[in-house]
């Protein structure tokens, strides 16, 4: 029909009068004295569209009264007022074309959440996943805006290395021409090189691990971001992580407020997250816990639990810093005050929701880098082009990177951190 406007279903909902085409799906329907009730969604809202049998030519009845849900179709009409229905107002339909009504959705009200991971390709389009896909898709963009505006720049490292970022031991192998190589899982190296040219970088892309976890928090792949910073020290760095930790949520809290109150999400408790954020020791943290009757030792690693006892009477994250230096990676520095550690700190999520971001500061100084990689047992061959970087005007410097789908697991309050990215990969699951 002619002369009538294409519009999202949220303008049509603020217009509230004139014409309107509507493109989206059928979200629910329901047929009751010669009139049909289809409610639309696209990616901005639902509204409701009602179509008397009169007013529209029978193929256009038949294929709209035959619909299954999730059917695409697109609605012509006059938007008008009512209170009564959804938004403040529906469409009066003049029109109702169809696309591809081909079989009954299969995703009822009561579905198992292995069922729903199963075809998380269908499940993405619904209303809860399209608000958390949203939400995600933000805190990115404020991540970008924080850095962006405290003079940082983005690189685009490769996430194929033959070096291991720590630990090197929970890599995913692939075969590279007939190399053996690894999906990274940091591009902090990269990053580290970065900043002899450009002084503070950040790269956003995915990392990989092939931790055979089974918590509500691990991923095997996801989104990694990892600023680099010359001339930093740990403690610069840890101000630095909590002035971009609270940009994205006080972000959240006040340009995605409809949607977190639609998700049921905390939004008092993210307006609290503001500077400065606790710091505690290693060795404090091991008091904590035995005052709360945990049976870790000095030297021993935390796990769930001990974030879970070190976090639960928190209403910001924390930072746990200073960590002895077996638990920790070949690049952080060994602390002048307590040779048993390194200057390195983790930040804790509050409530329980567990470790969001891991920083230190980096070694600048070559044969210290030498040293510490004999001592983990690395293969320096691996690291030649790294240790490169160290011989030429090598300066302080230090970094963070921080999962992002902890981070949105948090703010967003989620039982599980599957739900914080649109096809989690987990132990037990490589498709859809």
């Amino acid at each position: 029909m002619t002369g009538f406007r294409s519009m999202k279903v949220s303008k049509a909902l603020e217009a509230k009068a004139g014409q309107a085409r509507i493109r989206g799906w059928i979200y629910r329907k329901r047929s009751s004295g010669g009139k049909l009730f289809i409610v639309i969604r696209d990616n901005s809202g639902t509204i409701q569209c009602v179509a008397d049998k009169s007013a529209v030519g029978a193929k256009e009845w038949e294929s709209a009264d035959s619909a299954y849900l999730e059917s695409a179709a697109e609605v012509t009409g006059m938007l008008k007022a009512d209170a009564r229905a959804p938004g403040g107002a529906e469409l009066e339909v003049k029109s109702i074309k169809v696309y591809n009504s081909m079989e009954q959705f299969p995703i009822t009200e009561y579905q198992s959440p292995e069922f729903l991971l199963d075809v998380r390709h269908l499940w993405v389009r619904s209303a809860r996943m399209s608000n958390i896909m949203k939400v995600r898709s933000h805190v990115f963009r404020y991540a970008r805006e924080f850095l962006d505006k405290h003079g940082f720049f983005e690189i685009t490292p490769p996430l194929i290395t033959k070096a291991a970022g720590e630990t090197g031991a929970d890599m995913f192998e692939v075969n590279y021409f007939g190399q053996k190589a690894y999906l990274t899982e940091s591009s902090q190296l990269y990053a580290e090189a970065m900043i002899y040219s450009l002084e503070k970088v950040y790269s956003f892309a995915p990392s990989w691990r092939a931790e055979k976890s089974r918590t509500v928090k691990h991923l095997a792949e996801y989104w990694h971001l990892e600023p680099e910073m010359a001339y930093y020290n740990n403690a610069k760095s840890m101000a630095l992580q909590e002035k971009l930790i609270s940009y994205i949520a006080s972000s959240v809290a006040k340009r995605d407020r409809s949607i977190l109150e639609t998700l049921g999400a905390d939004i008092q408790s993210l307006e609290k997250i503001k500077p400065p954020f606790k710091r505690i020791s290693y060795d404090r943290a091991i008091e904590i816990l035995h005052e709360k009757g945990s049976q870790k030792v000095w030297g021993d690693d935390f796990g769930v639990e001990e974030e879970k006892l070190l976090t639960e009477e928190e209403d910001k994250p924390i930072f746990i810093h200073n960590m002895p230096k077996d638990l920790k990676a070949f690049y952080m520095p060994i602390s002048k005050k307590d040779p048993r550690t390194v200057e390195c700190a983790d930040m804790l999520a509050p409530k329980g929701h567990g470790e969001i971001i891991g920083g230190s500061e980096r070694i600048s100084n070559y044969g210290d880098m030498v040293a510490r990689m004999k001592e983990k047992g690395l293969q320096i061959e691996n690291y030649k082009w790294y240790l490169d970087t160290l011989k030429y005007g090598a300066v302080p410097h230090a970094g963070f990177g921080v999962g992002m789908e902890r981070v949105i697991k948090w703010m967003l309050g989620l039982d599980h951190i599957r739900d914080a990215i649109p096809f989690p990969r987990v132990i037990n699951r490589v498709e859809p």
